[in-house]
């Protein structure tokens, strides 16, 4: 058993036989890593899921050893006093054996690719946000105010293009400046947003999941990109427990409580699944006849931001299902 400690350019390995004896400890650079894997009888390899662990599981695997990766959060509690990448990687290799570990599948290339669309296109969604908040900001300094939403960005900008504002020269410098880059930004995000939807297009099995109530094409393409093999997880909780939402539980003495949903997992397709649901509780809001016997029954009793996490929560199990037995959405009778 290996427990591997990866880092920038230098990785620990600690290794122990059979008998859990420490057979070796080495310090390895990032160019000697295959070098020195190709050069050991196949071993039984652990490292935490972090950044470049998934390239260093299947380049490890390729060489013939059972890599396992491990969530980090599980690996700290095998560390002991102190902190230092070699005990890190002592963490890593008793980890590796422990009959209650759990496992992170190791991601293949196109998962990977597929992903960096999704969290590109986040990052620049969030950068949007930010200039367009500046630039109201700034604004707003010199008593120019609008509205909530893209509408009201709007009213903002087309007056500053059009040089209407009555602004000091320099403010006017700096708002035409970060409208240009909300500009460049938002342009960038709707390419990306565009490969993403034709990719979602061409695939068979993400347009059969497009038949559920509050999956388009992006949650489509990002639940095929993250869940390649349904039959990783029990059942569809399991899934929705991996995306973080299922509810928390603490309990003592005998008894129980339920709290919020954990937010583990990945967080990026829990927060389209999210956003779908909250924009179809939206929808069926004002025409309730749309909407399932479930969803009546909870928008009845529930503040409606509760009911879409519980509906996007719902959906994961749905999509759960339809991968697991490659069959399209069936509604329920509404009665």
């Amino acid at each position: 058993m290996i427990g591997l400690d990866i880092a920038k350019n230098v990785f620990e390995v600690h290794g122990r036989n059979a008998a859990s004896q420490v057979v070796l400890r080495r310090t390895v650079r990032r160019g000697n890593v295959a070098e020195f894997f190709g050069k050991l009888p196949p071993a039984v390899i652990g490292m935490e899921a972090c950044g470049s662990a998934h390239h260093w599981a299947r380049v490890l695997g390729k060489l013939g050893h059972d890599v396992r990766l491990m969530p980090p959060a599980y690996v700290k509690p095998l560390v002991k006093r102190n902190k230092s990448d070699a005990i890190d990687a002592a963490a890593c290799c008793k980890g590796v054996i422990d009959p209650d570990m759990r496992f992170v599948p190791v991601k293949t290339v196109d998962q990977q690719a597929a992903l960096s669309l999704h969290r590109s296109r986040e990052l620049l969604v969030r950068q949007r946000t930010q200039l367009g908040n500046a630039l109201r900001a700034l604004l707003s300094e010199f008593g120019i105010v609008a509205g909530q939403g893209k509408a009201g960005l709007a009213q903002l900008i087309e007056p500053l293009r059009a040089g209407t504002l009555e602004l000091p020269e320099d403010a006017l410098f700096s708002a035409t400046m970060l409208a240009d880059q909300h500009a460049a930004t938002d342009a960038v995000a709707a390419e990306l947003q565009k490969r993403i939807k034709a990719q979602a297009k061409a695939d068979k099995t993400a347009r059969m999941l497009q038949t559920a109530p509050t999956v388009g094409p992006m949650i489509a393409h990002a639940v095929r990109a993250t869940l390649p093999d349904p039959a990783r997880f029990k059942s569809g909780r399991d899934f929705a427990a991996f995306l973080g939402l299922a509810p928390s539980n603490s309990g003592t003495g005998g008894k129980m409580r339920t709290g919020h949903i954990t937010k583990k997992g990945d967080p990026t397709l829990r927060r389209l699944l999210v956003l779908g649901a909250t924009s179809w509780v939206r929808r069926v809001s004002n025409c309730l006849d749309k909407a399932s016997p479930w969803l009546r029954g909870m928008l009845a009793r529930k503040p409606k931001k509760v009911v879409a996490v519980a509906l996007a929560a719902r959906t994961a199990r749905v999509l759960w299902a339809m991968l697991t037995h490659n069959q399209p959405y069936r509604a329920p009778a509404i009665g």
